[in-house]
Order: structure tokens, then sequence, then C-alpha cells
């Protein structure tokens, strides 16, 4: 970065000294900047920025020199950063690596710990790793890889990436040169997850190192209009925006629970928290929902639940009570027999347990298998859990589990804590070969069998 090319002129007296956005000069913009999302590098050689001419200027984004190796802090990164924050600009910081003197995660650590971490107010890019040249070469008298062969370059690559990831919940940016990369590294392709940001001054961009099929970032001058390095964006205002406050990062996992139920784990792998979550579920192969976690609707085969809010790392459990749906419904009364074909005895006048014919069972009263014949023994359970009932929303305890709507008390169910009606033997036989129920939560979709041994 412009850091570099300063600190060579200066690196032979000794002296360290802050330079001006103009000390070596401006060069004519690019014919096709205003068109483009701009922002800039700054680091103490750039000295104090003028941030609102920067807004004014078309800047957008800026980047902040903040550490280098494991010793040096950058004495300006506080007032510019906030100053880039003060502007309104989407800001992020850069470490300058110095793989030859400690370990990725060591140095990944340092750059956390200085001011190079994320966070999700909307406008924070993630942290970069500056990986380039060795400018000190006159010095040290190492080669341009820090004496490093590839193998050992890219375990330390990993390393800082992979702590920075853990320290953060998200992927460092990569800003480095394509001749240095396929020098220094072998051209490899293991960094094709974190976002690109390709330094090469000229009209156009270049070939990319390995791993990358498109750039985020590129800087295309070490000077220009506006202070420090020039730079665009490859992509859109939303892009850009996502790139800062991404979405929600969620997978889920399910199974069978007891006899007749279904759970599913809903997880936030991502770095921010996850709000408002919906999760919808539908049963196959027969069955009917008749229970389910609090936050969730159902009806018939068809359920719907809201997380209010999954913390990152955080873990949801949901359970879901089924019964084959022939269990719920209302027998069919037997057809009544014709007067004249009933057999009485001649003592009582009643009709004889051995008489052929009988009379019908008598027919349920409205109200005892619910307000139809299909509820049947769902109006066990509450009607606020029914679809469109104004449920409140889940709320996640210490634990993350829940237990479902519905009184405990089924043999057969006291994992799921729901009581469930009995189902005859003879009903039992009647059911389809293949249950099971299908969960979506954003664009992931789970399948779960039942498969209970």
């Amino acid at each position: 970065m412009k850091r570099l090319s300063l600190f060579a002129a200066l690196v032979a007296a000794g002296t360290f000294v802050p330079g001006t956005a103009n000390a070596v000069g401006p060069v004519e913009p690019m014919p096709d900047e205003p068109q483009r999302i701009r922002g800039i590098d700054v680091s103490n050689w750039t000295g104090q920025v003028d941030w609102t001419s920067v807004l004014e200027g078309g800047g957008v984004f800026a980047f902040v020199y903040a550490s280098e190796g494991t010793t040096f802090r950058n004495p300006l990164f506080a007032a510019q950063q906030s100053g880039a924050a003060g502007a309104g600009l989407f800001r992020g910081a850069y470490h300058f690596a110095q793989p030859h003197e400690s370990g990725g995660a060591e140095q990944a650590d340092f750059f956390v710990d200085s001011g190079g971490g994320w966070n999700a107010d909307g406008r924070t890019l993630p942290g970069v790793l500056d990986i380039e040249d060795n400018p000190y070469n006159n010095r040290n008298g190492l080669d341009h890889c820090y004496g490093l062969d590839q193998p050992r370059m890219i375990a330390w690559l990993k390393d800082f990436t992979t702590r920075y990831r853990d320290r953060t919940g998200r992927d460092a940016i990569i800003y480095t040169t394509t001749d240095w990369w396929r020098n220094c590294t072998g051209n490899s392709s293991a960094f094709g997850r974190n976002p690109l940001w390709l330094a090469r001054w000229g009209a156009e961009p270049g070939p990319l190192p390995a791993g990358w099929l498109r750039q985020t970032f590129w800087q295309y001058a070490d000077k220009g209009a506006l202070p420090g390095g020039q730079n665009v964006f490859n992509g859109n205002m939303t892009e850009l925006s996502m790139l800062a406050q991404p979405p929600a990062e969620l997978a889920a996992a399910g199974r069978p629970v007891g006899r007749h139920g279904y759970g599913i784990t809903v997880l936030n792998t991502g770095p921010i928290p996850a709000t408002r979550v919906s999760v919808v579920g539908r049963t196959f192969g027969g069955r009917r929902i008749v229970g389910a976690s609090p936050g969730c609707h159902f009806s018939a085969r068809a359920v719907r639940c809201t997380i209010d809010e999954l913390q990152p790392q955080g873990t949801a459990e949901l359970k879901f009570a089924t019964v084959p749906i022939e269990a719920t419904e209302s027998p069919k009364p037997a057809k009544t027999a014709k007067p004249s074909k009933t057999v009485k005895s001649k003592k009582t006048g009643k009709p004889s347990k051995a008489d052929k014919f009988t009379e019908p069972e008598e027919q349920a009263k409205p109200g005892e298998h619910g307000k139809d014949d299909e509820r049947g023994k769902a109006d066990e359970f509450p009607k606020s859990a029914g679809l469109g009932s104004p449920e409140k929303p889940m709320r996640i305890g210490q634990e993350g589990h829940e237990t479902l709507h519905g009184s405990s008390g089924a043999e057969d169910a006291a994992t799921l804590n729901v009581a469930r009606p009995a189902i005859p033997e003879a009903v039992e036989t009647l059911r389809e070969p293949e249950e099971g129920m299908k969960v979506t939560i954003g664009t992931v979709m789970v399948t779960i069998d039942s498969d209970r041994k």
C-alpha cells in the first residue's frame, strides 16, 4: 500500500515522519471513476485526512492501517478511523504482515487487539491482511517472500485467516498482487472464501491469483484525486452494505423424537444475531401435527414457527408431535338397522346379545371429537397453538431448549411433553410406508424421515 513507497525512501535515514496526501503529486483520475464506488486506503504516512473532502469527492469507503507484525501500531489509527466513521464512510482496518517474525495466529490476535476487529454496526468492513513484497530486504536480508518457502507461507496465511475468523466471525480480506501470490504461495487456490483486494496500478485489474473468480476491491493507483491509495469496489451499494453487514448464516439438523414426534435444531453459524427467524414445516406420509413448541402455529400438516432472536453460535430446539391422520378422524357411525329386521328378546323386549343385527353405536355428540370430524383429538391442545392464533414468539432459555404446547402424560411422548391419543392397532397397520417432515429455514431445507431405531 501507499505506506511502503514512502517507507522505502525513508528507511535508509532511519527517520519515521508522517507524510502528506499530495507529497508525491496528484495524478489524473481514471475516466470511468465517477461511475464506480470509490474508496481510499490511508496510513500514518498519509497524515491528517480531511474526511469531509473525501466524502464530497466521491469517497464511499476507507481502509486504515492499524498494525504491523506484533510490535507496531499506527499512532494515527484512532483519529483516522473515527474520522472516516464521522464522515459516514464504510471503513475497515488493515494489518501489514511480517510472516518471518511470528506466527499467523499471533499476528491476527495483535491486529484484532489493535483495532482490526469487526462489529455489526452496518458500516464496518472485515479486516484486511496486507501480504506483499518484503519492503525491508535491505535491512533483514530476506527475499520477497520473507524467507518462507511456499508450503510454510500457505500455512502462515491459514493460521492468520483462521484465527481472525475465530476472533471476529468474519473472513479477512486479503490484499496482495498476482505476481507475489504466484511466487510466494505457488498460486495457491486455498483462500477463495476470503474476499480479494487486488493491487495492480493501471487501467485494468489484469489476471487474478488462483482461487478467485473476481476481485472484491481493486487498488488501481497509489495516489490520485483523493488522499491515499485509490480504490474501487467491484459491486453495487447493496453488495458493499452486505459485506459490512452480512445476512445471518443458519444451519439446521432434524431427528425423530419418541415414537411419533420430530425435532429440529437451528444453529446461527454467522457473526451477527439472527432475528425473527421463520421456520416452516410440513409433514408427509399421512401424519397430522397435534403439538408444537412455543412460538409455533400449526394446522393439519403445516406448521410455522418464529424464533425471536438467535445469537451467534446460539441454538434453538423445536419439537413437533404428530399422529396418523386416520387416528384423528371420528369413526363413521354404523348404518341404522331397519326396525322390521330387528329381532327382540321375547322375555325383555330388548335386543338380544346373540342377535345378528344390533343397534348402531351412539354417535359422537358435537364437541366430543372437536368442531369437525377431521380435528379429532387435536382439540386436546390449546387453541392458541393453532395456525394464525396470537401466539407469543419463541423465547430461547439459557439452555436453548423448548417444550411443546399441550399437556404431558402420554407414555410414548414423555420426551415431547405432549399428550397423544391412542392409536388403534388396526389403524396403525394402514399407515403409509414413508413418513416424515420437511422443514425450511431461509435457504436451508431439512428432511426428517421416521427411521426410529
